[in-house]
């Protein structure tokens, strides 16, 4: 396609699919189509909006350049969310050329580095260690790991292209999600590692393994839209359409996690083979967070439980156990402490009215969990904990029956007994302040699934069972 103007038309899901956006040096080569809202980034909630299936693609060389022969180089870009185009951070555009080592270590001094050091024990307080590392946990706890395992090394992956690659991946989760955010991947990062250090998986776990784990942890998110499944494919939104209301937002992760790993060449020395299987293996890992898989992957966990035939030595075996591992991650904020397990809660559950309040607006049918009306905390953490995490964390302390996996079951019924007893406490001083109580306690049903698993109980909603955006008609 192309216009009037004789200036290339490419369509979102070739330019999806593709990975490369051409642009000019000053960011004048990317136009918009009739987008309503970008304030949300590359999601728009217009259900009429097809024409944002499009973006204007301008071969031009120089600012204000209308000829493409009028520079010599091009600079070939992919535009992975448009909140991060439009909002682009200045640590992002100002990575120099080179990084001295001495430098990144500077990020682990004084109190975040008193808690890496701890970064393996399960009360470990990420709130706290993201407001120490001043907003940039991810980056640093991502790091911080794969240093320690040896894997830039072992790889041999450029640190200049990781600390891009990780400043990129944190840029692009949603900042203004209140669940679906850099805290939480960096939060399910921490919990993939106390995973990976299982007795089980740390005897039998290949470097790569390991890797693909932590990067598949660090990415399951990425430019999550702050709104479920349901919400998107009842929109219209264009990412719907592309992968076919079928796993969209997990496909969407890991197409924007590819995106990063191929704009940043972080793989590019290692053989093609190599680097398409790293893809295809990452893609595998984000898929099995998809909620609506749920109970596929929860039956064949626990048939290979229960006929014990599950070998470590098997590639694919390790793989599926990495995925159930993952799957975990996503979902452990009611195995967490309360302290942290209840801002979990209220993070979450806001993020499910928000969407209420966006589908109220718009004359939308509310999602289940969504309405701030007809919900409470408590009822959902209940009923995601009865029907959701019991199952999969009582199948996990099967397989790994070890210390960490009855602290997980043993926070998880305290918290329960919580959020019950909660409930029927009588309202306190006044009901305003009921409101974020009742947040509280959906958020955290609604926070585990949202990552990757939403309560049955609620009516089937998916995962991300959330909000943020706006949806303008």
């Amino acid at each position: 396609m192309s216009s009037a103007e004789g200036e290339p038309l490419v369509s979102a899901p070739a330019l999806l699919s593709s990975g490369l956006l051409i642009q000019d040096s000053c960011h004048s080569a990317i136009r918009l189509t009739s987008f309503q809202d970008v304030r949300r980034g590359a999601i728009s909630y217009d259900s009429s909006d097809q024409t944002a299936l499009y973006i204007r693609m301008l071969a031009r060389l120089g600012c204000g350049s209308t000829s493409a022969s009028s520079d010599p180089e091009r600079r070939v870009h992919r535009l992975l969310s448009f909140q991060r185009y439009l909002h682009s951070s200045r640590l992002l555009r100002g990575v120099p050329q080179q990084i001295p080592l001495h430098i990144l270590d500077e990020d682990y001094t004084g109190q975040a580095r008193c808690m890496l050091e701890k970064v393996g024990n399960w009360n470990f307080d990420i709130f706290l260690f993201d407001r120490l590392t001043n907003g940039n946990s991810l980056i640093t706890l991502t790091f911080h790991l794969l240093n320690q395992y040896g894997l830039v090394e072992l790889f041999q992956l450029d640190m200049v292209k990781l600390w891009r690659f990780l400043v990129m991946v944190q840029e692009d989760y949603h900042s203004d999600n209140p669940y679906h955010n850099a805290v939480h991947a960096a939060d399910v990062t921490q919990a993939m590692y106390c995973y990976l250090r299982e007795p089980m998986l740390a005897k039998s776990l290949t470097s790569k393994d390991i890797l693909l784990g932590l990067l598949a942890a660090a990415t399951h998110d990425l430019d999550h839209p702050g709104v479920n499944q349901p919400f998107l494919i009842k929109t219209d939104h264009y990412l719907a359409t592309l992968y076919r209301n079928t796993s969209v937002l997990e496909n969407h992760h890991w197409k924007s996690a590819v995106g990063l790993l191929r704009e940043t060449g972080l793989f590019s020395h290692l053989p093609a083979e190599d680097r398409l299987n790293m893809e295809r293996d990452l893609g595998s890992l984000i898929l099995a967070t998809d909620i609506s898989r749920q109970n596929d992957y929860l039956s064949r966990f626990r048939l290979h439980l229960d006929q014990e035939n599950l070998c470590m030595s098997t590639a694919s075996h390790r793989h599926f156990v990495l995925q159930m591992a993952l799957k975990c991650a996503d979902i452990c904020n009611p195995c967490r402490p309360w302290e942290l397990s209840k801002q979990w809660s209220e993070k979450v559950t806001e993020e499910f009215f928000q969407q209420g309040d966006i589908e109220k607006k718009h004359k939308l049918e509310v999602s289940p969990l969504c309405d701030r009306e007809m919900n409470t905390v408590g009822n959902i953490q209940i009923g995601f904990m009865t029907y959701v995490a019991e199952p999969l964390f009582a199948e996990w302390a099967r397989f790994c029956d070890t210390r960490l996996s009855q602290t997980m079951l043993g926070h998880m019924g305290l918290n329960k007994a919580s959020w019950g007893g909660l409930q029927q406490e009588p309202a306190p001083v006044s009901e305003e302040a009921e409101p974020s109580t009742a947040c509280a306690d959906k958020g955290d049903a609604a926070t585990a699934p949202s990552d990757g698993s939403t309560a049955t109980t609620a009516g089937g909603t998916s995962s991300k069972e959330i909000p943020q955006g706006s949806r303008e008609s």
